[in-house]
């Protein structure tokens, strides 16, 4: 098992008291789509989590971030983001920061386990499935979780901000 898809497990049990069964795929699991085929699964079915940051708007340092849980189907609409946190203006966060902050790379993020605790939104079109598949630490990795479960875990609220 990779180190970083190790520590993901790791920590899900430390954090959450979960037993992690991590998938990994040499092919790579990076995209949605690479991660359904490797998993043999829709690709509606990959948790994706995506790092936003929003700008105030007032000059303020865009310092907040928030993590959408979308389907791997779905678009994430910025600008509903932005009018869900009440913000200016959102955007995909700098991956460097989302390494700083969050913890994990781009391709690798899991929807659990960061560094910080950040407002976290959940697409309803996962909850229309038995399993989904999250990124497990590593752009070769996913690991399976009713999709209910996953939304309580991540402290999620279940709204459809998608395109």
């Amino acid at each position: 098992m990779h180190e970083r898809t190790a520590e993901f497990a790791a920590r899900a049990a430390d954090r959450y008291g979960v037993d992690i069964d991590a998938l990994e795929f040499d092919a790579g699991t990076k995209t949605a789509a690479a991660a359904a085929d490797a998993v043999g699964c829709d690709t509606a079915a990959i948790a994706s989590t995506i790092v936003v940051s929003l700008s105030e708007g007032d000059g303020a340092d865009a310092d907040r971030l928030v993590a959408a849980i979308t389907s791997g189907a779905n678009r994430l609409d910025l600008a509903a983001v932005a009018a869900h946190f009440d913000a200016a203006d959102a955007a995909m966060a700098d991956p460097e920061r989302i390494r700083e902050r969050v913890g994990w790379s781009i391709g690798g993020v899991p929807p659990i386990c960061h560094d910080a605790d950040f407002p976290t939104v959940f697409d309803p079109t996962l909850t229309g499935y038995e399993t989904v598949y999250g990124a497990a630490g590593t752009p070769e990795a996913v690991f399976p979780i009713a999709p209910r479960r996953l939304a309580d875990l991540a402290g999620a609220t279940v709204v459809d901000l998608t395109e």
